[in-house]
């Protein structure tokens, strides 16, 4: 395992894995969104790479790039008021937020109320969904080997649209991506997620669940498959206690490549564009960008406006090195 120190050393190492975790969570969103599609399952089955059709991002990708765009203009010094400002001025303004998140939606709903973080977020009948999970992972690259401080700064995103579960969720895969960004072993990193997750919350039963699924399964993908899908299920898919559990069990399940877990985590349904987005994030931090086709990155490289119109055409290479700075 290395450390922060290294990473600030290693400049070259640091970026990598900056644009490994950044692009591989928008590989893993569009991924995800493209393998449950009707089209590639009656023409594939299983999923295994992009199809020769255009590439999109979802709000997955694009509220994580909200989220790069916060930590960079703020220096990495996060505070409430950056967040607000930055909502306000990216999402309170659109006119719907197409395939937005309920929990998004409905907290730039209080914004243009007045209702404020943490009621914005508390004051939401979706403030246990996954929204704020999916957009945590650059917290993580800018917190490289320093999980405390990445729990604290992605609870101060995720309440401005979540409370609870919603705000674990978004902890949980902070720290899993700032530890992967230091070579952290598997055990390691999903140890460091139940750290912070509260042992009589909802979301800690689950992901002992999906640990114990995967362990009496003896880590086989066949006979944990089914079980992951049944046993955690609600009924509001989005909920970190179904979908965030799920992507780490799938870590569990499959993490000796990036491209292994992608795919896993792509043919899995659901809420497959966000697990796709977790296991994205915290393998691209792992493993870099080296380990991740190129193809792929090129694939997704530019976001496609669907749900921020202000993401359409930003460069997640530039955004990702521009993160890496800010490990110091």
């Amino acid at each position: 395992m290395l450390n922060r120190e290294y990473l600030i050393q290693n400049k070259e190492v640091a970026k990598d894995r900056a644009i490994g975790s950044l692009c591989g969570l928008a590989i893993g969103d569009s991924f995800g969104d493209a393998a449950r599609k009707p089209d590639n399952q009656r023409d594939f089955g299983i999923t295994t790479d992009f199809n020769k059709g255009a590439s999109w991002s979802t709000d997955d990708t694009e509220f994580a790039l909200l989220t790069v765009e916060m930590l960079i203009n703020c220096g990495g010094n996060l505070k409430v008021g950056n967040v607000i400002d930055s909502w306000m001025k990216h999402v309170a303004t659109e006119d719907e937020l197409r395939r937005g998140g309920s929990s998004e939606v409905e907290a730039a709903t209080n914004l243009r109320r007045g209702i404020m973080p943490p009621y914005s977020g508390e004051y939401n009948s979706y403030f246990c969904s996954d929204g704020a999970a999916m957009r945590s992972g650059p917290i993580g690259i800018m917190c490289a080997g320093d999980p405390e401080r990445a729990a604290e700064i992605a609870a101060i995103d995720a309440s401005i649209s979540h409370y609870r579960d919603g705000i674990w969720g978004a902890q949980a895969v902070a720290v899993a991506v700032s530890l992967a960004m230091v070579d952290a072993e598997i055990d390691e990193i999903l140890n460091g997620v139940l750290e912070v997750v509260p042992e009589d919350s909802w979301f800690h039963a689950t992901l002992l669940r999906a640990f114990k699924i995967v362990d009496d399964a003896k880590g086989d993908i066949y006979t944990a498959w089914m079980p992951l899908h049944y046993d955690l299920f609600s009924t509001y898919r989005a909920s970190v206690p179904e979908a965030v559990s799920q992507a780490f069990g799938v870590l569990k399940l499959a993490n000796k490549s990036f491209r292994e877990g992608v795919i896993l985590a792509g043919n899995f349904g659901r809420d497959a564009d966000t697990i796709g987005a977790i296991i994205g994030a915290v393998l691209g931090a792992k493993y870099g960008a080296k380990a991740i086709p190129d193809a792929w990155i090129q694939k997704t490289r530019y976001p496609s406006g669907t749900c921020l119109t202000f993401t359409k055409g930003i460069d997640i290479i530039d955004r990702a090195t521009k993160l890496a700075e800010l490990i110091r």
